[in-house]
């Protein structure tokens, strides 16, 4: 059965609108002007990252940024081991997988899965409690994502330190500074 005109042209014009809505949500998205990439290698990682997929949804429920801050901080001393998620031992993408778990929020085990979450923020400057800051370039992996944790306010966020363990450290310091991504927002 042939659509009239009139309905071929309502299905073209509502795939019309989808296009633009995507193409234009897409843009409000950093871009390599807003942070730091360093090379057109970096710029095509970010932008394959974001192209599968960014700013999903989360069922926070009751928990809030202070609590989550709190929970963290019941980490600090934590010894460093890759894969670890508990307080005998953990890594910094397990230290958000067991705080958020915790308070019935599910994020994956993996700091370049997680950043898939919540809204992006590209400025530092806007960042609030509670926001999860992404860095790169923090060890050789193929990942493009290799380094997270939880921001606390003032500057400061806690995170899993390879020599460390957990610990708070300045974000503006200029290890952490030169390899500051973008942070997602899970509580709105």
């Amino acid at each position: 059965m042939p659509l009239s005109p009139r309905r071929a042209i309502s299905i073209l014009l509502l795939a019309a609108c989808q296009l633009t809505i995507n193409s234009c949500s897409r843009r409000v998205l950093p871009d390599s002007t807003s942070i730091n990439i360093e090379s057109q290698a970096e710029r095509k990682e970010l932008n394959e990252f974001m192209d599968a997929g960014v700013e999903k949804p989360l069922d926070t429920g009751s928990a809030t940024p202070e609590v989550i801050i709190s929970t963290a901080r019941q980490y600090l001393g934590v010894p460093h081991c890759m894969g670890g998620t508990t307080s005998k031992c953990m890594d910094c993408s397990g230290l958000i997988f067991r705080v958020f778990a915790t308070h019935g929020i599910e994020l994956p085990h993996s700091s370049e899965e997680q950043a898939r979450y919540g809204k992006i923020i590209s400025e530092k400057e806007n960042l609030q409690k509670g926001d999860i800051v992404f860095f790169i370039r923090t060890y050789n992996t193929s990942r493009f994502i290799t380094h997270s944790g939880i921001y606390i306010g003032d500057g400061r966020f806690i995170h899993t330190s390879g020599s460390k363990g957990v610990i708070i450290t300045a974000l503006d310091d200029p290890w952490w500074s030169e390899r500051y991504l973008f942070s997602t927002r899970i509580f709105e």
